[in-house]
């Protein structure tokens, strides 16, 4: 049977998005994001990392400081009794990468490519999965991909955004899909009320 995952965009979502944070002391983890993840766990989902990291192709910092980086937030996940099963990144910039990353990929959010690496090597059900960005883009990466619900996070007291009809669902806090995983749920409606239709290595998609 294949697998239902969660799918979570990393800045903003994961951790507070200061740009291009690549260092533990810059990292300031977002509010109930740990326990979303266990509730993830807890109801067998794989929880799945993907996220643009063109700091790396724009020279900000190197490969092997976002890797430790990376390992550095699992064991932060593993010592809550949180577990993020997969990690999948984007180092291209279609613009300003240099060298071999200045690249119009197709792993680059709002393309899927990331997303369909994970489906293939997870074995994963996609149309009964989650997507939680905080872009828009992160949210059409997930519709090409198929996964058939998703969330755009916009924390209280941020500029609203004008989220297309039907790409997905706003939520102000992540806590508010905890009970996700321990319910069944009804199709989600998107901005307008309407229906919405339902359509840990770290690895360089």
């Amino acid at each position: 049977m294949k697998r239902k995952a969660l799918f979570l965009d990393r800045d903003g979502v994961v951790n507070i998005d200061h740009g291009y944070v690549h260092e533990p002391r810059d990292c300031v983890f977002v509010d109930s994001i740990f326990d979303v993840v266990r509730s993830a766990n807890h109801a067998g989902y794989a929880v799945v990392l993907i996220t643009n990291q063109a700091g790396i192709g724009r020279g900000y910092f190197s490969l092997d400081q976002f890797q430790a980086f990376t390992r550095w937030m699992l064991s932060e996940f593993d010592q809550r009794q949180a577990r993020i099963d997969q990690v999948y990144f984007c180092p291209h910039h279609p613009q300003f990468g240099l060298g071999e990353y200045l690249l119009a990929c197709n792993c680059r959010k709002p393309q899927p490519g990331m997303l369909l690496q994970a489906r293939d090597d997870l074995d994963l059900d996609m149309e009964a999965s989650l997507m939680i960005g905080d872009k828009q883009s992160d949210l059409e990466a997930a519709a090409r991909a198929g996964v058939g619900h998703r969330f755009l996070f916009t924390p209280r007291g941020a500029e609203r955004v004008d989220l297309r009809p039907g790409l997905g669902v706003l939520i102000e806090e992540l806590r508010e899909l905890s009970p996700w995983f321990t319910q069944e749920q009804t199709a989600p409606t998107d901005v307008n009320g309407a229906p919405q239709p339902r359509l840990p290595t770290i690895q360089h998609s």
